[in-house]
């Protein structure tokens, strides 16, 4: 009885590891950037290069977020959970695939993926800003750099 006790308990150890393991694993894939062959730019020269016109700065995170933090002065924000979200962003470069585009969102991990599957539908500019809104390894990021923000205007997505 005692053996059957101890096997019991083994198996309820080792299947505790590995769902913390499998926990470790999904947090790794989901806050680490995938590679981004591209261009990268810090907040502060998107900043520069959006208030000049250079590039298109696109915040890319949802209105809940934009409401908590504000978004980037002069960074279009286009929720990238958007089903036409392609071609809202094509409507934004005005048909040009080779429009520079910035990409910003909360820590450079979406806006990475996102970056290659935009590359992957024909966009030939696309630029990650991987310090995000709220920093990463990268750097402090957008608010914590002191970069000034725009609330979001009711309608705009």
């Amino acid at each position: 009885m005692a053996e059957k006790t101890n096997r019991t308990r083994r198996w309820v150890l080792l299947g505790g590891c590995a769902v913390v393991a499998g926990g470790f694993a999904i947090r790794e894939y989901r806050l680490v950037p995938q590679d981004y062959a591209g261009g990268q730019i810090s907040v502060s020269a998107a900043h520069k290069r959006a208030v000049s016109g250079d590039i298109l700065l696109v915040d890319i995170r949802t209105p809940r977020e934009w409401q908590a933090t504000g978004i980037g002065e002069a960074a279009h924000p286009l929720d990238m959970r958007r089903d036409d979200f392609e071609q809202a962003l094509a409507q934004l470069t005005e048909g040009r695939l080779d429009a520079p585009v910035a990409l910003i969102c909360a820590r450079g991990v979406r806006s990475a993926r996102l970056s290659n599957r935009l590359t992957e539908a024909g966009f030939t500019n696309i630029i990650d800003v991987p310090e995000g809104m709220l920093g990463s390894a990268a750097g402090p990021g957008w608010v914590r750099a002191g970069l000034p923000v725009q609330r979001k205007e009711e309608g705009t997505e």
